[in-house]
């Protein structure tokens, strides 16, 4: 393994505690993600399907930027 390695765990290490934190303190402020438009939701009498297709698309877009900056700062 080499350095890069290193700091890449690192910093993977902190945004999952910074993700937790963020979670912990506001997880009442937070309850919009899972219900945008755009994500299917289908409730039957003995079934239920839920596919989260726009919280995706944007964690997807959120989760890019953050490794494109870490990835210019390291």
């Amino acid at each position: 393994m080499s350095s890069e390695t290193g700091k890449l765990l690192i910093g993977v290490g902190i945004l999952i505690l910074l993700g937790g934190v963020l979670i912990y303190f506001f997880h009442d402020k937070l309850n919009w993600i899972g219900h945008l438009p755009g994500d299917i939701r289908i409730e039957r009498k003995h079934f239920r399907f839920y596919f989260p297709f726009t919280t995706m698309i944007l964690l997807s877009l959120v989760l890019t930027l953050i490794v494109n900056i870490i990835k210019r700062l390291f």
